[in-house]
């Protein structure tokens, strides 16, 4: 009976402890900046490599990156101090964007120009001083922080002259990166949902994790001083924001239903993509953001170039799938203090007839939105799932005057990280919305005189 009342006592009190840590809004000026060692402190000391890694890896970038910076200060921040539903997402941001600066309570932060903490963006030592996260689901960054000489990895052996090392599972899941990869908006959507995804997916089911993929393991020392292990996770994040990662994502087959054909005569082409490398939906993280469409070209005999169309569906909200002259995005009116502003062309440069593989994010007055924040809806998703296959056709009549011979046709999949007309209205650099080709393959029709 003593053994049963003790141990209850334990388990209560781990509970409490838990509990009575902080997370999430909880961390709101929580802590100083000074709790935490720089990321120029642990390269210097053991983890060189890590750092130069990390250094190069969006984790880094999270607040100094062009578009964030941008998104942040031009629109997040102003639109926040206007309109109370999304208030929170002043302070928000920075939870995942920058930590440090939140949980320290430097809100917002100066901007990347001034070269203050808040620049670190997802450093060291904010993940390695995670414990874990509160409630059943991973979201908006719900992770436990726990700064100090006690420092969480997925060994806990060894030791190290500047802190203590302690051994942690939650970094080896999904869940650790959820806290962040998953987020609600203000409105109570899922505006990102990464973690998620992969948990109904395939993968998940195999063991396979966003670490798998995004910290592969290789033979090397996690510190200077420490062992040689044969599999230690390398810290290159390597995501969306990498072209060596988004290319061949999707494998791509195109095939006709004839052969040869006579001017005049209908062709009936197939593609099939396949999501052959993602753990989650494609494109997945900030979807208001990305677009991915497929392109279809056939070259007859004579160099004359035609664009295929794909064919309609019928699903409902297809009509955001298929590129379009429509504008959207009005609602950055708001942050822009321009009543008039009539929108930006909804699907960028992709050309009309094009199809977009998205899901569409709409603001309280139903207009699509680039907006996270600002979503209260989302339409139908059409995004390519892991292992996914998707099946589109594109019917195409041969013209009268098509010329005889060998007709090239090939269809080609792009990604861009941003919708270049929301780009070049909040002056964003190109780079940041470069087309990228995600995969492309070619078939053949003989057209006969």
């Amino acid at each position: 009976m003593r053994k049963t009342s003790f141990l209850l006592l334990l388990l209560y009190a781990c509970v409490i402890n838990i509990y009575s840590q902080k997370a999430g809004n909880e961390l709101l000026g929580a802590f100083k900046y000074d709790d935490f060692k720089t990321p120029e402190y642990c390269g210097a000391s053991c983890h060189a490599d890590f750092y130069q890694q990390w250094k190069q890896a969006m984790m880094s970038q999270a607040f100094t990156h062009h578009w964030d910076e941008i998104e942040y200060f031009e629109l997040a921040v102003p639109h926040a101090e206007k309109d109370p539903v999304v208030a929170e997402v002043k302070a928000g941001c920075n939870g995942c964007h920058s930590p440090l600066a939140f949980a320290s309570g430097d809100i917002p932060p100066k901007k990347p120009e001034f070269k203050t903490r808040a620049n670190e963006g997802v450093s060291c030592d904010v993940c390695h001083s995670i414990s874990g996260f509160k409630g059943d689901v991973p979201f908006n960054f719900n992770y436990i922080l726990n700064p100090g000489n006690i420092k969480y990895g997925t060994r806990g052996t060894g030791e190290s002259p500047e802190h203590q090392i302690q051994k942690n599972d939650f970094l080896s899941t999904a869940e650790f990166c959820g806290t962040c990869h998953n987020e609600k908006s203000p409105y109570g959507v899922w505006v990102k949902s990464t973690q998620l995804e992969w948990k109904e997916g395939p993968y998940s089911k195999q063991g396979v994790t966003c670490q798998t993929c995004h910290m592969p393991p290789a033979e090397g020392y996690t510190a200077a001083m420490g062992n040689k292990y044969a599999d230690a996770r390398q810290h290159l994040f390597h995501g969306a924001h990498d072209p060596g990662k988004v290319q061949g994502t999707v494998e791509l087959r195109i095939h006709p239903d004839l052969n040869e054909a006579e001017p005049g005569e209908t062709v009936r082409f197939t593609v099939a993509l396949f999501n052959a490398k993602t753990g989650h939906k494609f494109p997945s993280g900030s979807v208001e953001d990305r677009i991915v469409w497929m392109h279809v070209e056939a070259v007859d005999a004579a160099g004359k170039v035609y664009h295929l169309k794909v064919d309609k569906k019928g699903f409902p909200g297809e009509e955001y799938t298929i590129a379009s002259d429509d504008l959207a995005y009005q609602d950055m009116s708001i942050a822009k203090n321009d009543p008039n502003f009539k929108g930006v062309r909804r699907d960028g440069d992709v050309p009309v007839g094009d199809r977009i593989f998205r899901m569409a994010y709409f603001d309280p007055q139903g207009r699509m939105t680039i907006q996270q924040w600002n979503t209260k809806s989302l339409g139908t998703d059409y995004r390519i799932g892991p292992r996914e296959t998707k099946l589109e056709t594109l019917t195409f009549n041969l013209p009268n005057d098509v010329a005889p011979g060998k007709m090239k046709v090939t269809a080609t999949l792009y990604y861009q990280r941003l919708v270049p007309s929301v780009a070049r209205y909040l002056n964003v650099p190109e780079e940041e919305y470069e087309t990228i080709k995600v995969n492309e393959h070619t078939t053949y029709v003989t057209v006969l005189q």
